[in-house]
């Protein structure tokens, strides 16, 4: 029986394996694995990214106060401006498969829907952060 994201092992295991199947996909992994070097940082970097993220009214021993989006529109800039649509889309159905793999319930679905807003801003700024050709 499945159950709801409540813990920050739970958000753990969620990240940890959502991106042990990205980096094994040959349409994301490319991306991924060329760009973080050390996968036991990022994968604790992003378990208090989603943590802070689902858990907003919680005190956290850990709370992510980073910024994503200029990491991302520098991970495009590194790839030639190649991070299209179909990548974001690719990167959900990961996440939401991840997530119904193993959860259910309130938490889950506010994970997938943070999910699709994030993935919707940031593919907006990556584009709107690409220098304009004439």
């Amino acid at each position: 029986m499945k159950k709801n994201i409540e813990t920050r092992d739970d958000v753990f295991l969620l990240v940890s394996s959502f991106y042990d199947k990205v980096r094994a996909d040959d349409f994301l992994g490319p991306f991924f694995n060329r760009v973080i070097t050390d996968w036991e940082a990022h994968i604790e970097r992003l378990t208090m990214f989603w943590e802070t993220s689902l858990f907003m009214t919680r005190k956290l021993e850990k709370k992510y106060y980073g910024n994503p989006l200029e990491v991302h529109v520098q991970v495009d800039k590194e790839n030639d401006h190649a991070i299209t649509e179909h990548h974001f889309g690719a990167w959900l159905n990961l996440w939401f498969e991840t997530i119904d793999e193993h959860f259910e319930g309130e938490i889950a679905d506010k994970a997938k829907n943070r999910a699709r807003k994030m993935g919707s801003f940031m593919y907006l700024n990556i584009f709107q952060a690409r220098p304009t050709t004439t």
